[in-house]
Order: structure tokens, then C-alpha cells, then sequence
């Protein structure tokens, strides 16, 4: 982990596009939450129920083309039009001292945990 982000790859035996790793799991109960398909910015994203403004899992698709098999699994920001402009106002007015908690909190380390149990979980389906 570096800088309060944790990132974690899973290398799956079949190659997916983002949405379509999401419809293969989006009925699958993990330790982290329900699967949500999240608007971010001008992309979409696999996103986690977030612990608080600063600890939510992320998955990612990792390298170029439009399939692949391999995704990062990550403790981010949470994600989201409205969580982005927030976020950004916080760090702002807190000259990025709101960004700490982020890295120090209970949350934090939980949603370490989170990534590791969801990278076990990914690994399990079979994908």
C-alpha cells in the first residue's frame, strides 16, 4: 500500500470488457457489499457500499484493449459524480488534511481487509 491505496491484481482464465466482468458478478454477495456499476467521471467503474468518503473498493480493468483478464482490485476514494466534487471541495478547504483519514481511520484498515477478502473471492468464482 502506498499513500493510503492499496491495489491488489486478479488475473482471471477468461478475458472480460468492465461491464461484462460486472454482469458475471453483480448477483454475487461479497464480504465488501453488493457489485454496483458507478458513473466516475467520464467512466464507469465496479465499486463496493463505501465505508465513508474515503475508503470504498474499486475494481479496474487493468491494461489496453477492450477485454483483458487481469483487474485491480483497490482502496479508493469513493467514487461517484457527487462523492467527486465533495471530495475535492474537502480536500480544498482542509488543504488535504481531510484526505488522512483516508489512510488512518478504522475504516481504512477494514477497507484493506475488504480488498484482500474480494481479490479471495474473485479468485474463487472460477472467472
Amino acid at each position: 500500500m502506498a499513500f493510503g491505496v492499496k491495489v491488489k491484481t486478479v488475473k482471471f482464465a477468461n478475458k472480460y470488457s468492465l461491464q461484462s466482468l460486472y454482469e458475471a458478478i453483480k448477483d454475487k454477495q461479497f464480504t465488501a457489499g453488493k457489485p454496483e456499476w458507478t458513473k466516475h467521471g467520464l467512466a464507469y467503474i465496479i465499486t463496493f457500499p463505501a465505508l465513508d468518503n474515503h475508503n470504498q473498493i474499486w475494481i479496474l480493468q487493468s491494461g489496453f484493449g477492450k477485454e483483458t483478464n487481469k483487474f485491480s482490485v483497490q482502496k479508493s476514494e469513493a467514487a461517484g459524480m457527487g462523492n467527486m466534487a465533495t471530495n475535492a471541495v474537502m480536500s480544498g478547504l482542509t488543504r488535504g488534511f481531510s484526505n488522512l483519514q483516508g489512510m488512518v481511520t478504522d475504516n481504512a484498515r477494514k477497507c484493506e481487509q475488504l480488498v484482500e477478502a474480494t481479490v479471495k473471492e474473485l479468485n474463487e468464482m472460477g472467472l
